[in-house]
């Protein structure tokens, strides 16, 4: 596939993508940010840096909306100035987003205008409720979980709402890296997703 839908999310053994209470000011929520020290390598030649690079290079961004907000919106500037599309359940009205950012309620326009807007790049997902959202409505090719060895506990999980639908994936990467293993999968998309 030229231009993937790929999920990017650094997460703990036990599933965990931030502490408990996560919230403006605490973003990460309680000893979230342990699943981000492999960044320290992130301008590194190894497996890190070369990870780093590859989400630099993606040519759009997905997020949810919970995420989106307690970024502080990236100030409308993800990277690049790749466009940003926030998968939202609602608009209000005068809430314009900053930059190159725009709301999206529905996911297989949000899929479809951020695969356009990326060209030939893979599309970033960040978010759990995007991480959600995209498979149910088949729309996720891939994902990067930068799996970290640590158990947090409690906090907020990738995969809690993901419904009763069965996913296979396939390991079609692994990177081993100091604090943090790389796996990328393929999603395998039922028949009536893929037609």
């Amino acid at each position: 596939m030229n231009n993937p839908i790929r999920l990017y999310m650094s997460m703990s053994l036990d599933g965990y993508i931030a502490g408990p209470d996560d919230r403006p000011g605490q973003e990460l929520g309680r000893d979230g940010g342990r699943l981000f020290n492999w960044l320290d390598d992130r301008h590194s030649d190894g497996p890190s840096g070369q990870v780093y690079r590859e989400a630099l290079a993606t040519g759009a961004l997905i997020s949810g909306r919970r995420t989106f907000e307690l970024a502080g919106r990236w100030q409308g500037d993800h990277h690049d100035g790749v466009p940003i599309f926030v998968l939202t359940h609602q608009v209000d009205d005068g809430d314009v987003p900053p930059g190159h950012a725009r709301f999206v309620t529905d996911v297989e326009d949000c899929a479809r205008q951020a695969r356009a807007a990326a060209g030939d790049r893979p599309v970033m997902v960040h978010g759990a409720g995007a991480a959600q959202a995209l498979p149910r409505a088949g729309q996720l090719d891939e994902m990067e979980i930068h799996l970290v060895p640590v158990l947090l506990g409690n906090g907020r999980r990738l995969f809690d709402h993901l419904g009763g639908d069965h996913i296979e994936l396939d390991l079609v990467r692994r990177l081993e890296d100091r604090d943090v293993t790389h796996l990328r999968y393929r999603v395998h998309h039922r028949p009536e997703e893929a037609a």
